[in-house]
Order: C-alpha cells, then structure tokens, then sequence
C-alpha cells in the first residue's frame, strides 16, 4: 500500500481544519468544527480514491457511500446549528482556555478533529486504493452501511421533528427510534464505520479496525454518550427514568417495570 497517500490523507483533514478555524475566528464560534468533520473525512477518501489503481466500480461504490453519509451529516448539523449561538460545550472549553483561545481553538480543536479523522478515515485507505474481486464481504459492507444510514438519519429527523413542536416542550424524547436506544444516532454511526471497515478486509488491512474502534470508543466514552449524558439528568431530571428504562446504545426493548421518580421535566438535547 502507498503509505505517502495515506499521509497525505492527514495533509487533507489538517488543511480543510485549518480553513475552518479561520472561518471560527471571524464568526467567534468554533461549533462550526462539527459541520466541517464529514468533510474532513470525505477530503481524505477523495485523495485515496486518486491512488486507486485501477479505478473500479468497487471504487466508485465505496466513495459514493462516503459522499452519501457526509452529504447528510454536514446538512444536519449545518441546519440543526444554523443560527443559533455557540454550542454549550465549546463555550465551556472557550472559558478554560481564555485567554488567548481563538488561536489555542487551532489545536485544542480543529487538528485534534483533524487527526481523529485521519485515523478513522483509515478502512478507506486500502478499500479504496487495492483492486479485489467483489465478495460476500462486501455484501455485509453495503448491509451494516445502509443500517447504520437508516439509524442515523431517522433518529436525527425524529429528533429535529420532536424539537421543532411546540408541544414537547418540557418533554423527553422516548418516541420511534429513541425508544430503543437513547442514542441511535450514534449507533448508526458506529455501524457506518464498521461497515467500511469490511470494504477493506479483503485487501488483506484487518489490522484498520483502528479506525472504527477509535470511533466507538469516542462516542461511547469521551465525546458522544458520556459527554452528553454527564450533566443532563441535573439540567433535565426527566432524563432519569428515559436511562432506567432504555438502552444507551445498542437499541433493546425497554426494561419493564423500571421507573425513577423525575424531579422534573426537560427536553431531549
């Protein structure tokens, strides 16, 4: 495999994080970091996919499934985040690292994304660059991808849908998808991953389940599931009862009989 591409792949993630920063420090919010990361990763396959040799079908297919995925998450999160103020927990990191934070944001921030991405970006690297045959391997790419796409693109369309009625206000998201799993957003995107990691085990990189696993790890541990859930029974208590009740991950049915007193009603962040 061309090592010198996949690092290139980092020049990538590190020059679009770069123009984003600068795009920060003029808007004062660094929330837009969270549009700009599909790119990230859709900038590095694209590089990948100019050492494919030869361009194949396989190729095209596996770029379009990136395409598709960053298309809609940046949509999402561009909309979802389209006037309104910086988000809560970049304001918190903004008042840690004063003074002096716009140009602390360059690495605390947007390279720290951008090196996250280049490691993820990795099943990419040789699926997209080393000609195999097509396999049932495949077959369970495109059927992990599509599930995963379903779970995160329904959950965050039932979210926005929640949030955007006047109605629930005061009320904890517990409806469709939320149901099952109290963030299938992120198991989607766990399963999206996955699913391109199988695109690259018939080039023989097994070893590339780093890039999924680092994934996982950081929705499930540091920037997804923990991160969100550390504060938000005490800013919303109704929240309670929704964790006794559902899965945080991995969707189930609810667990019958439980219930925690709420000290109070808040809505689903």
């Amino acid at each position: 495999m061309n090592v010198s591409l996949y690092l290139l792949g980092l020049v990538s993630t590190l020059g679009l994080a770069t123009l984003t920063w600068v795009v920060s420090v003029l808007k004062r919010d660094v929330s837009i970091v969270d549009g700009a990361w599909a790119f990230m990763l859709l900038a590095a396959a694209t590089l990948y996919a100019t050492g494919a040799e030869p361009y194949t079908g396989r190729t095209m297919l596996i770029l379009m499934l990136v395409l598709l995925w960053a298309l809609r998450l940046s949509a999402h999160i561009i909309h979802r985040n389209w006037g309104e103020p910086e988000d809560r927990r970049y304001q918190d990191i903004r008042r840690k690292y004063e003074p002096n934070f716009a140009f602390k944001s360059l690495g605390l921030i947007f390279w720290f994304q951008a090196v996250l991405a280049w490691i993820i970006s990795m099943p990419l690297w040789p699926a997209l660059t080393i000609p195999v045959d097509w396999g049932a391997s495949d077959v369970l790419a495109v059927a992990v991808w599509t599930v995963g796409m379903i779970f995160e693109g329904i959950g965050d369309w039932q979210l926005s849908r929640f949030k955007a009625d006047p109605e629930n206000h005061g009320k904890v998201m517990d409806r469709g998808l939320w149901h099952y799993t109290r963030h299938p957003n992120y198991f989607g995107e766990c399963l999206i991953w996955w699913g391109f990691y199988f695109f690259a085990l018939p080039t023989g990189a097994w070893w590339t389940f780093v890039g999924p696993l680092l994934l996982t790890y950081m929705l499930l541990r540091f920037s997804g599931v923990t991160l969100m859930e550390q504060t938000i029974v005490e800013r919303r208590p109704a929240y309670r009862d929704y964790i006794a009740r559902t899965n945080a991950f991995i969707p189930g049915l609810p667990k019958q009989g439980t219930y925690a007193p709420p000290l109070g009603n808040g809505p689903h962040d």
